[in-house]
């Protein structure tokens, strides 16, 4: 006659939840906070007025504080913009041609431009369906972004 450790499954498939669930329920008994509909009107509920009253105050206490954000004092050329989604670790053509809302010549002239003058290389990498190509900035295309 064989024993029936069927119980084992039982216990591990319900210790996992209730080892999850216990701690929650035990900190929230212990706060007083048990009502259902209490924790329900807290996690749903929000108070959007609070955060407009605070940012009016805001404004109206210190109007001349506010400044506009400086804006970037060097000029953004195509190379510097497609350098820069570089830098932002966008690494397919794809997603750098939606980013920067350039036409596919135009990107791909930038791309031979920054490469032939080092600043990016294209590597081939094996993906799911194939090869596919990544476009990666080299030190001397960080340096020359950030300079």
């Amino acid at each position: 006659m064989e024993a029936d450790f069927s119980w084992v499954y039982l216990i591990f498939f319900l210790m996992i939840p209730l080892a999850r669930i216990l701690p929650r329920v035990l900190r929230k008994f212990k706060t007083g906070d048990f009502d259902s509909q209490n924790i329900s009107q807290r996690q749903y509920g929000s108070d959007f007025g609070r955060f407009e009253k605070q940012s009016d105050e805001q404004f109206e206490s210190n109007p001349a504080e506010y400044q506009e954000p400086p804006k970037s004092s060097k000029p953004q050329t195509k190379n510097m913009l497609v350098l820069g989604e570089l830098h932002r670790g966008v690494r397919l053509f794809e997603n750098i041609q939606k980013n920067t809302g350039l036409t596919t010549e135009e990107l791909n002239s930038i791309l031979e431009d920054l490469e032939n003058n080092g600043l990016m290389k294209a590597q081939q990498k094996s993906g799911l369906f194939g090869m596919k190509t990544e476009l990666v900035p080299t030190d001397k295309g960080f340096k020359e972004y950030y300079s």
